[in-house]
């Protein structure tokens, strides 16, 4: 992987879910927010089956949340 990035959708997705807060979207995925801010920053990589928790939330696929920059 090297400098592959991993960005996301995940602050428009909020937005768009009624403009979800950060706690919200922790609670029901079961994290804390620091790894939803952490991971919404693009700061953390999330685990697969986190990814998928996260998409699930937003009713999406984890292609549609998350994306590999790669340079």
């Amino acid at each position: 992987m090297g400098n592959d990035r991993l960005s996301n959708n995940i602050r428009r997705l909020r937005f768009e879910a009624g403009e979800m807060t950060q706690q919200a979207l922790a609670d029901k995925v079961g994290v804390t927010r620091q790894t939803i801010i952490a991971t919404e920053q693009g700061r953390y990589a999330p685990s697969l089956p986190l990814a998928i928790k996260i998409a699930r939330a937003f009713g999406k696929t984890v292609e549609e949340v998350f994306q590999l920059e790669q340079p």
